[in-house]
């Protein structure tokens, strides 16, 4: 499956800094093309040792990495809902993506003017949170005018989504996004086709200085206290320090990450938060051609894994062969680990686990 996060912000935040810095590090490092789409849309690997240490105990010609597409959306300003600035782009743009990583200043510098003139994370977040809520007001009220008409016709469908429709409507116009609406599945369901933008879970990303990497600013501790209120996650990364650290050689990032008291990179401390906050996990396949990473939601079974693999997989399921990277770890190759009985056969209800190595067996 595929895994998006669009990149939102205030101007002069260090979205397109941090955007930059995560994929060309990522490029340097793994040695993984970064690929643009667009000027502003990219791939990268997701950075994952698990796949490293399985590759180093079954060779494979190639390591095929989860992949994360980056969006570096158009910087917002007042009146965005109504089309100003780049306001449509940077609202369509959203609309596409799985996850909102949202881009919070929290640092001084008086060579780069903030738009609202002080820094202030808790102000800069409510409003973007409010132009994300008119536009949904907008999309809603707009949706309701045609959906009324077909309700009146005696449209079975548009009867039953069209109070689910109002409900959201008196929500949204209250201030609340969706994600705090605790819908049930059926509403849920109902306005999807909506693509509603405070439907999408969100991501906050505190772009703060260098001097704050071990000693939390004042700025930190405002979005920290908002994010845990809001129930929305936080990573904190340094944008100027990411950039120096992308146009380093391989051997010297992780050095210089250590040197800067930092465990991890970037990109690693932004999928990891993302996959937590969509539910997401990582089964593997292996084999001499290649050794593969492959992103799941939580609770899919091996039937729906086989399928993301490939359609005749599915169709053709017989069961899977399931051992663990750490049980590959401790027998030291999958011959010993026949040998040890250590390889399960599961059918297709088995609910596939991040860290699995599977071999699908199926026949069409």
């Amino acid at each position: 499956m595929g895994l998006s996060g669009g990149i939102v912000g205030l101007p002069n935040v260090g979205k397109s800094t941090i955007f930059n810095a995560l994929c060309c590090a990522n490029a340097a490092v793994e040695n993984y093309p970064f690929t643009t789409i667009e000027p502003n849309t990219g791939i990268v690997a997701i950075p994952d040792n698990r796949l490293k240490t399985i590759t180093k105990l079954s060779p494979s010609q190639k390591m095929v990495p989860a992949f994360l597409e980056l969006v570096d959306i158009a910087g917002l300003v007042k009146g965005a809902s109504k089309g100003e600035g780049l306001g449509n782009q940077f609202l369509g743009h959203i609309k596409n993506v799985d996850a909102i990583v949202h881009v919070v200043r929290c640092f001084e510098n008086t060579d780069i003017v903030h738009v609202e003139g002080k820094i202030n994370p808790v102000r800069d977040i409510e409003l973007i949170e409010t132009e994300l809520l008119l536009s949904d007001l907008a999309t809603l009220e707009k949706s309701i005018s045609k959906l009324e008409k077909a309700a009146k016709s005696a449209n079975k469908q548009a009867k039953e989504i069209f109070p689910v429709y109002q409900k959201v409507l008196n929500e949204i116009s209250k201030g609340i996004p969706v994600r705090k609406m605790n819908l049930s599945k059926e509403e849920l369901n109902a306005i999807v086709d909506l693509n509603l933008l405070t439907a999408k879970p969100v991501l906050y990303v505190a772009n703060i200085d260098e001097l704050s990497i071990k000693n939390k600013s004042v700025y930190q501790e405002q979005l920290e206290s908002y994010a845990l209120s809001n129930n929305c996650p936080v990573v904190f990364l340094c944008g100027k320090l990411e950039a120096e650290i992308s146009n380093l050689p391989k051997e010297e990032q992780q050095e210089f990450l250590s040197a800067c008291g930092l465990m991890e990179s970037g990109l690693e401390a932004l999928s990891k938060a993302i996959y937590k906050l969509l539910g997401l996990e990582t089964f593997f396949t292996i084999s001499q051609k290649e050794n593969h990473a492959w992103t799941i939601k939580k609770g899919t079974t091996a039937l729906k894994a086989a399928g993301i693999i490939h359609s005749d997989f599915e169709k053709g399921f017989i069961k899977a062969e399931v051992f663990t990277v750490s049980e590959l770890e401790q027998y030291k190759s999958e011959s010993a680990l026949r040998l040890a009985g250590k390889i399960r056969f599961e059918g297709k209800d088995y609910i596939v686990k991040d860290g699995d190595i599977i071999f699908f067996r199926f026949n069409i």
